[in-house]
């Protein structure tokens, strides 16, 4: 009989593998690489994750790798900014880039394909960004002047999801700011890593976000067509309280489902929140419909899911509440929300409000 898991123990789970239970003693590269990439759409947002879920993690440490090119943002997982480490950028890329190549065929700016020679434009793309990093804009005007016929902003689009791209500092580099900037992977980073394979791929998810299932993965990955893939892999089975079937790797830990999760403040569309197709182990249906996640506000878990909003201020931290806190919860929030202003170099009170 195939074992039953409920939405606490999913959530303790996930918590656990996401690192969130209990900050962990490793290096943010090692984080990065175990998380297979952070959401990065928002420049600063992994500083925040990496705070949330390191020992003592300081904003130079992450700094430091991207200016070392030990780690790179570029657009992967479900065609949106992650900051991967430069050796799964050349692991993970290759998979994902038909899907790259489909998302922007079925973008806006997709219409720029009619018409255009694919080969020449991703070559004379290529060429530009590997000369020196160029901006959209940049890559607009260039380009447009080549390809007078077609949309310019549509060009300029269309190579940062049809060439192999990456963006450079000094954008995220924590303390400066930055117009994103984009050059080819291999004049960034060299010679890539051999591709991951589509089993390997769904193992490190499942290391970092399951149990989950396939939809799930799907979804973290922005692919399609893993059901075979999935199905055919040595894995443990459960499912969950809506009878979907989960999968995991064999030494998936799986916490006490009693196991206390301290409060923790999460960035704007940290992948916690966007790892599964089913999202009721970390946030309700009723606070999943505020918006807040697909909207890209910063969460606050209580009791590892999520409880609330936060916003750092010119004087202080302002949390906003959807229900009630007890006073050792409270206590809790106010304690992580004191040591959030310190990471963020800021000052002030801080404040919680309920909705």
């Amino acid at each position: 009989m195939i074992e039953k898991l409920t939405t606490r123990a999913l959530n303790r789970a996930t918590l656990h593998r996401q690192l969130l239970l209990e900050r962990a003693a490793m290096p943010a590269h090692d984080v990065v690489e175990h998380l297979v990439g952070m959401q990065a759409q928002e420049p600063f947002s992994p500083y925040y994750g990496l705070w949330s879920r390191i020992r003592d993690f300081r904003p130079e440490a992450l700094s430091s790798l991207l200016l070392d090119r030990k780690v790179v943002r570029a657009s992967l997982h479900r065609a949106t900014i992650h900051l991967v480490s430069a050796a799964d950028h050349g692991r993970v890329e290759p998979l994902l880039r038909p899907f790259l190549h489909r998302r922007f065929a079925s973008s806006p700016f997709g219409f720029v394909l009619d018409g255009l020679d694919l080969d020449a434009f991703t070559a004379a793309a290529g060429a530009l960004v590997a000369e020196k990093p160029h901006t959209r804009r940049e890559l607009s005007d260039h380009l447009a002047a080549r390809w007078p016929d077609h949309d310019a902003t549509a060009l300029g689009y269309a190579a940062s999801f049809l060439v192999p791209v990456v963006q450079v500092p000094p954008r995220a580099v924590w303390g400066e700011s930055g117009a994103a900037a984009w050059t080819t992977a291999s004049t960034w980073l060299g010679t890539a890593e051999p591709a991951t394979s589509p089993e390997q791929f769904v193992r490190r998810y499942l290391a970092a976000f399951g149990p989950a299932s396939v939809r799930d993965v799907q979804t973290w990955a922005g692919m399609t067509r893993l059901k075979p893939v999935v199905e055919a892999m040595d894995l443990r089975t459960f499912t969950d309280e809506r009878g979907r079937t989960l999968y995991d790797v064999p030494d998936g830990p799986l916490p006490d489902p009693d196991t206390p999760a301290p409060a923790r403040f999460l960035p704007e569309f940290d992948n916690l929140l966007l790892g599964h197709d089913d999202r009721t182990r970390v946030i309700s249906d009723e606070d999943y419909r505020r918006g807040i996640v697909v909207g890209g506000k910063p969460t606050l878990l209580v009791d590892g899911v999520v409880h609330g909003t936060w916003k750092i201020t010119g004087d202080g931290l302002d949390v906003e509440l959807f229900r009630p806190l007890t006073s050792a919860q409270k206590a809790d929030v106010e304690s992580e929300g004191a040591r959030l202003l310190a990471f963020a170099g800021a000052t002030g009170d801080v404040r919680l409000e309920i909705l």
